[in-house]
């Protein structure tokens, strides 16, 4: 279980100038920093390679950084992977359950691989109608559901493990609108309860209406990172392209520039 206390006045997701570079040389990463309290839902803007599921990845300790560190809740994660890894839930962009197993038996064994014992199928029950799945799936094989009910299981295990930080990696990707509607209401009810909540996506307009901080990610690097006060009144989209195509320029070796 997840014992260690909560300071609502320090950072519960943290990354200190992380990097992190490939075998093959890719620079993924580039000494990223940026913070997210408690109660704050923060989204990693981005085309792919960007550098935003390698930010996750490190996080979760997948891979380690070349340089830099994740903390999680204050601990660091390739230093104390298993004591971070107690902090958080992760919901991927493809989440994989079994198929075989109804909604019920998925909840109830990750519960149990998590060391939640106490739970019973009344309350599976109601965390999975809490995330929008209807009553009559409960009992009913994944293998049969459609991409938004498999994201609702995961996002349901993910309560069900009560970790005070939770990552998204394109939780909103091929959902449709109703389903994406009703996804970020649960992050905004999640966000309440305290949860903080780091999400990478492509998808610019639910980032806008659900993050309290939006960042920008292109080459590893953040290139722009704004509250949703500094937002309120722009045009993300617009916004995203300025930034993307600045960037763009600042990659252009000008004439007169080459060394030999």
């Amino acid at each position: 279980m997840n014992d260690k206390p909560v300071d609502q006045t320090h950072p519960m997701l943290e990354a200190a100038s992380l990097s992190k570079r490939y075998e093959d040389g890719v620079l993924a990463l580039d000494g990223v920093s940026f913070s997210i309290m408690p109660g704050q839902i923060f989204a990693m803007l981005g085309g792919n390679g960007a550098g935003k599921t390698t930010a996750i990845n490190l996080f979760l300790n997948f891979i380690e950084p070349t340089s830099g560190q994740a903390l999680i809740n204050g601990v660091v994660t390739h230093k104390e992977p298993l004591e971070a890894k107690r902090q958080v839930a992760f919901v991927s962009e493809n989440v994989t359950l079994y198929g075989n197993f109804t909604a019920i038996q998925n909840l109830d064994f990750f519960a149990r691989l998590g060391g939640k014992t106490e739970y019973t199928k009344d309350d599976y029950g109601d965390v999975l109608m809490r995330v929008g799945l209807e009553k009559e799936a409960h009992y009913k094989r994944l293998r049969g559901f459609s991409k938004g009910m498999r994201q609702k299981c995961g996002i349901a295990i993910a309560i069900l493990k009560d970790a005070p930080a939770i990552l998204l990696d394109e939780p909103t990707a091929g959902l449709d609108p109703k389903a994406g509607h009703d996804f970020l209401r649960l992050l905004e009810s999640l966000r309440n309860e305290g949860k903080a909540i780091l999400m990478s996506t492509h998808d610019i307009f639910r980032a806008k209406e659900v993050a309290d901080v939006v960042a920008i990610m292109d080459r590893g690097r953040i290139i722009m990172q704004r509250s949703a006060a500094e937002l309120a009144d722009q045009d993300l989209q617009d916004l995203y392209m300025q930034y993307m195509a600045g960037h763009e320029e600042e990659q252009v070796v000008q004439p007169g520039e080459l060394q030999c």
